[in-house]
């Protein structure tokens, strides 16, 4: 079966081996993040609907999770904010009645969590990873672009809520944009907000993958290191290494790969990881997908990114 809902499995940063179900058309989203490797926005939205059928999502996970897979976690994630999906509460009702012995990950901008009804919903997820990236009404709309419909006050309360209603653990993540949330007083009213959430762990991150905006640079180590000491209880996001072989959805392992850059630029180093294989190999297939014209390479400071090419407009 070709996927259309799942990607992966990939090897997370903070993870280990997570099998992907993306339950939002790209990209449709709450936010429109300078930094996000989806890309720019092109549908900003509040509206929850059933973007995908949920049929396809059951007859998707049915047959790859028969086959008994190793996992770390079943994450919800991909092309946009997966709480959108008004259905996403059904598929956490299906894996946890079907398959039990898997663990259930969300990843999510928290921009919905202020709606009890998305938070009954998830409720029964093993992990949330919500993220935080501004406190303050002016950094949330410089660094994260809202949907007008959206005050940095009300994903605050959220969380809020959220932490007291959840009983799983809650790791929350901020993304450090030098010359946007890292000055003295945008770390102020984080800590705070910080303080009120309650998170199990708060896990730091900066720009890994070309974003949004090009002009955005990463933080460096040593401001990573002052703010996680001045926030207290955080960590900063090491390199995913490399584990165990992880089995292909695919026979093909360029459609693996083109699949995988639909939705994120990756280096060759970030390739190995997924496929197990020697880099020799998988230049192979890369040079099958640059003849092609499928992929472009996107030469930076931090290394050269694999994307999908502009122009061919993510057809396989």
């Amino acid at each position: 079966m070709r996927y259309r809902h799942l990607f992966g499995p990939v090897p997370s940063r903070r993870l280990g081996v997570s099998l992907g179900v993306d339950l939002i058309p790209l990209k449709t989203c709450t936010l429109n993040c300078i930094y996000c490797e989806c890309g720019e926005t092109n549908n900003c939205t509040l509206e929850r609907k059933e973007y995908i059928l949920l049929d396809e999502v059951y007859e998707e996970l049915n047959d790859y999770l028969e086959k008994k897979p190793g996992l770390d976690y079943i994450t919800f994630s991909g092309s946009g904010e997966p709480t959108l999906h008004s259905g996403i509460g059904k598929v956490v009702k299906f894996l946890k009645k079907k398959y039990p012995s898997y663990k259930l990950c969300l990843l999510t901008n928290s921009t919905l969590l202020n709606k009890k009804s998305v938070r009954e919903e998830i409720r029964p997820i093993d992990l949330i990873v919500p993220s935080l990236d501004a406190a303050t009404e002016g950094c949330f709309q410089s660094l994260n672009r809202p949907n007008p419909g959206l005050k940095c006050k009300d994903l605050i309360e959220g969380l809020i809520k959220l932490r007291h209603e959840y009983e799983g653990e809650i790791r929350l993540e901020i993304f450090i944009a030098p010359g946007l949330n890292d000055m003295p007083e945008e770390l102020t009213a984080l800590k705070s907000a910080l303080e009120r959430i309650k998170p199990d762990r708060v896990q730091l991150g900066t720009l890994d993958r070309p974003g949004t905006e090009e002009w955005l640079e990463p933080a460096d180590y040593h401001t990573m290191q002052g703010i996680a000491v001045y926030l207290g209880n955080a960590e900063i996001i090491d390199i995913f290494k490399p584990g165990p072989k992880i089995s292909s959805f695919d026979d093909s392992c360029s459609r693996q790969i083109y699949e995988t850059l639909k939705r994120r630029p990756c280096t060759i180093a970030d390739l190995k990881a997924l496929l197990n294989l020697r880099p020799a190999e998988i230049q192979k297939y890369i040079n099958h997908l640059l003849a092609q014209g499928k992929i472009e390479i996107d030469h930076q400071e931090r290394g050269s990114f694999l994307k999908i090419k502009k122009s061919h407009g993510g057809r396989a």
